[in-house]
């Protein structure tokens, strides 16, 4: 597997120029590097946090949010190297199976059972092969760290309803558009997990898409700033006055990459801003235009 990814690198099909993501990375671990830590934003679950709630980037990926709902209590656990309490006995193959099915392997603690649904592999299911095993590769390269964290317990059957871009896919052949550069990132991004029309414990994938109103209560998720009061997940569809139809493309991006509202107020968690910091200036110009695409919804 290691051999097919160094190979894959050499043919050039990772995403790894401006006219194609906005990103430039001239390696897989680059690349792997620059979607972990921002549009994907794996940090904002999987990395441990101080009293104040401020990561603590020496166990970056060690364990991280404490999930309290009805359907489970899970805490997003350890995907750094560390053989016994990571990742670092699976293969890579068996990564990709969690990242994209959800699925953990059929060996070790909780063999073949399913990750919590709060891991967005409905949308992870999108991403490009090239992307996949670049994501792979830098997940190996992080430093490994010893951090146990509890076994989830169930209350009901895993479910994840699919996401229709992601069930569809994407091909490198169509990011000429920037919308459809946009709309990749979205998913992959799993911005809908949260901003998706929120109905009886389900998201509209179908008609809600943007639509927000997902709650976010400090009894259910734990490890964020004590201060934390909980949130509500905005509309971000082209309404004009229930969503961000009225906003500058500027505001949107500061939106999303510093947390900022267009009234200037501070976005709440859980929204990753922080991460998506990182994104380049074409890779936010590019979710700005896939956002306008979105029907207005009140």
């Amino acid at each position: 597997m290691r051999t097919q990814l160094v190979v894959a690198a050499a043919c050039g099909v990772i995403l790894a120029n401006s006219t194609q993501t906005g990103a430039f990375a001239a390696t897989q671990l680059e690349r792997g590097s620059y979607l972990v830590d921002t549009i994907m934003a794996c940090g904002n679950c999987h990395s441990p946090r101080d009293a104040q709630g401020k990561l603590t980037p020496d166990n970056a990926l060690s364990g991280g949010l404490k999930f309290t709902v009805p359907p489970f209590v899970a805490t997003a656990p350890n995907i750094t190297p560390d053989r016994e309490t990571g990742i670092g006995t699976w293969t890579d193959d068996e990564i990709k199976r969690a990242l994209v099915e959800g699925l953990r392997p059929e060996h070790g603690p909780l063999a073949g059972t399913p990750l919590a649904a709060v891991m967005p592999a409905n949308f992870y299911k999108g991403l490009l092969p090239a992307d996949l095993d670049a994501v792979v590769v830098y997940l190996r390269s992080v430093k490994p760290v010893r951090n146990e964290v509890p076994d989830p317990e169930y209350k009901a059957p895993v479910k994840r309803g699919p996401y229709p871009d992601a069930e569809r896919g994407f091909a490198n052949a169509s990011f000429s558009d920037p919308v459809t550069r946009g709309k990749y990132l979205a998913t992959i991004g799993h911005c809908m997990e949260c901003h998706a029309a929120w109905s009886r414990g389900a998201s509209d994938f179908t008609d809600g898409l943007g639509r927000g109103r997902r709650p976010f209560e400090p009894a259910d998720v734990h490890g964020f700033d004590p201060n934390w009061q909980g949130s509500i997940a905005s509309n971000i569809t082209s309404d004009p006055t229930a969503g961000i139809g009225a906003w500058t493309d500027d505001e949107v991006a500061r939106a999303i990459t510093k947390g900022i509202a267009r009234d200037g107020h501070q976005l709440k968690p859980p929204m990753g801003y922080s991460f998506y910091a990182g994104l380049s200036e074409g890779d936010v110009r590019d979710i700005v235009a896939y956002l306008r695409t979105l029907p207005p919804l009140q």
